[in-house]
């Protein structure tokens, strides 16, 4: 019975009301401190720096005091101008915290150099103009020499200029193609020419 009075006691209920403020006062200071240590007040809104170049991303989150790291490359984008981001994380409009790193994808100084297969000579058109454009590259003028195949591939040619096996062309580059007309008869090479040439001059020196 001494416990059971003990309980209902004046002493008791006053101990058992000041443990219950001790309490509260114990939880609200704990709860400010992580509201302080955390910054959940600090909400900053994350600014579009789309077409933006590294100088200007630098000040403007300097100023807001965020922070940045460029993640890599992309492949290059003509709406963009060059080395300017073209994707950032996160997005324009999200908030973040006080020295949060904003990830940014900038865009390239141009179109990367892609070889062209030097498998191409003596294919179809039809086998060629989907290969070309799958890497990349624009078809452009369409000319004919005397072949006996009609529509095969004798020359590819970038801005007049005869490609090579192994040669380079910058993505989206236009690349002109000399096709046979399938006339019956082989292209004239270069040799051949020079064989006539030969032909009539001893000609001329005999006449």
């Amino acid at each position: 019975m001494g416990l059971f009075r003990f309980i209902f006691s004046k002493t008791f209920l006053i101990q058992l009301v000041l443990a219950v403020i001790v309490l509260i006062i114990i939880s609200f200071l704990t709860m400010q401190w992580l509201d302080y240590s955390t910054n959940q007040d600090q909400r900053i809104e994350v600014p579009d720096l789309a077409k933006m170049n590294l100088d200007n991303v630098e000040d403007q989150l300097a100023e807001m005091d965020l922070k940045y790291e460029v993640l890599d490359s992309a492949n290059f984008n003509p709406d963009f101008p060059r080395y300017s981001v073209i994707d950032q994380v996160p997005a324009p409009g999200k908030f973040v915290k006080e020295d949060r790193k904003i990830y940014l994808t900038l865009n390239p100084s141009g179109y990367r150099k892609i070889e062209v297969p030097n498998n191409l000579i003596r294919k179809t058109r039809r086998q060629v103009e989907p290969t070309l454009r799958s890497l990349g590259f624009e078809i452009g003028e369409v000319s004919y020499k005397p072949d006996i195949a009609e529509d095969a591939v004798l020359e590819l040619r970038n801005k007049g200029r005869l490609i090579e096996p192994g040669d380079k062309l910058m993505k989206t580059s236009v690349i002109d193609l000399v096709l046979g007309d399938g006339s019956g008869r082989y292209r004239e090479t270069e040799e051949d020419t020079l064989d006539v040439e030969s032909e009539t001059e001893s000609e001329i020196d005999e006449f």
